[in-house]
């Protein structure tokens, strides 16, 4: 072990002492471990830190299995640089408090490499402020506010999904134009509700149209009536919610009973599959998304069937946006690793920024990249609605537009991020 490997485990010491000595070290455990692999070169540990339970836990779960199929994929074929991969995995509870206790007890005592995972912002930014400490790389799989790649950006951070900026930018202009210029907004009180909802706002304004009213939602809220009454008597043309998790789901069959869909457009920043699945009569306006299983693009169908088969018990039997993008983070992860030929931070991190996929292998419309300046991969954002005429059960989306990264680019984003010079970063290599 080298100094700086000490040093890294050194800086997570004194905060893990605070937690044990005041009660809180119980926390950790049961952790779920894959299968320890025999004799051979020390392997490659990976954090998944991915909730379980909280508003966002089915998420989190779907988000395991792409990694997890990534992670296969790559034992299957002699690991990296010849070593295995290994992961742990343990609850983060969509809340923050227990994504910094998960992410210090990676580092610190599991000894991971890396970590990967997160769905709910606050959660990922928690997990973001334990990573910069000792210069651990972190994917932020799942989490989609504008602040992951702007002020609460880092040198150790890659954001993989769509920002709350981003669907609106595919959305907002073409609905003020075509549908009404009066918007209300419905949001989730923390950081990406109002994010996202800030984006929305001035994409509206730009466009012409007005914000009525911003209504704020709590998280875990399940009787939306007193929200859908002021929607009623507002009369917007437009409804654009940033609601998730299992707020979403409740407040969807809400509308649905209520009918409300039927009396003014309702724009949904961004609808997850685990959400969608299990309730698509619910389902209705328009939402965005940044993968759907039926795209008809090379590679998409064998994804599908290599997921199934690797996960033949999962109740969401096809993979959906969640799971894919805790794929492609996993496997980019890694293949930086082999084109770095090293797990030192420094040189995977150089292997990241500005590396571009291409549309085939994304399984997208147009290629990718991941922006140097805010580590946020810029994709193709897709919009969609309920399909009417489904193919099979799963065939739940018709998509209606894709949008290339250019015309979805968060503009506000690289103002606000600041990245650590690579002088200051705290170096390791496991």
């Amino acid at each position: 072990m080298s100094g700086k490997r000490i040093s890294r485990r050194g800086v997570m010491k004194g905060s893990l002492m605070a937690a044990a000595l005041g009660g809180t070290a119980s926390f950790f455990g049961p952790w779920a471990h894959n299968r320890a692999f025999a004799q051979g070169p020390k392997p490659i540990k990976l954090g998944l830190t991915c909730d379980a339970s909280g508003q966002y836990g089915n998420s989190g779960q779907d988000d395991l299995l792409g990694m997890r199929m990534a992670i296969d994929e790559f034992n299957a074929k002699g690991g990296v640089l010849g070593r295995k991969v290994e992961w742990i995995t343990a609850d983060t509870e969509t809340n923050p408090a227990t994504a910094t206790r998960v992410a210090e007890r990676f580092i610190a005592q599991e000894q991971c490499a890396f970590l990967l995972g997160a769905v709910h912002s606050g959660v990922a930014n928690a997990i973001t402020q334990v990573a910069a400490k000792t210069g651990t790389i972190y994917m932020n799989t799942n989490s989609s506010a504008p602040s992951e790649a702007g002020e609460n950006c880092a040198r150790v951070k890659f954001v993989w999904d769509g920002n709350g900026t981003n669907f609106s930018k595919a959305a907002v202009k073409n609905a003020v134009e075509r549908i009404g210029k009066k918007w209300l907004l419905l949001t989730n009180d923390y950081v990406w509700g109002h994010t996202t909802s800030a984006s929305t706002k001035a994409l509206v304004e730009a466009a012409g149209g007005q914000i009525v009213d911003n209504l704020l939602v709590p998280q875990n809220t399940r009787d939306f009536t007193s929200y859908l009454l002021k929607v009623q008597q507002i009369r917007p043309d437009v409804v654009a919610t940033a609601i998730g998790g299992d707020d979403i789901k409740a407040l969807r069959q809400q509308i649905t009973d209520l009918r409300l869909e039927e009396r003014t457009a309702w724009i949904n920043n961004q609808q997850d599959w685990p959400d969608i699945w299990g309730a698509p009569e619910s389902l209705f306006g328009v939402f965005g998304t940044t993968w759907y299983h039926k795209l008809p693009l090379p590679g998409v169908e064998d994804f599908v069937k290599r997921w199934k088969a690797a996960f033949p018990r999962s109740p969401i039997p096809v993979p959906g946006n969640v799971s894919y993008n805790g794929y492609m983070a996993t496997r980019e992860l890694l293949r930086a690793v082999e084109r770095a030929g090293s797990t030192n931070n420094a040189k995977v991190i150089r292997a990241l920024e500005g590396h571009t996929m291409s549309a085939a292998d994304r399984m997208q419309h147009f290629d990718a990249y991941i922006d140097p300046v805010t580590h946020q991969v810029q994709q193709t954002i897709y919009l969609a609605k309920r399909n009417p005429k489904p193919a099979d059960p799963t065939d739940l989306y018709e998509i209606l537009s894709q949008t290339p990264p250019q015309s979805a680019l968060d503009d506000a984003a690289p103002g606000k991020c600041k990245l650590t010079p690579f002088e200051q970063l705290p170096s390791y290599e496991m």
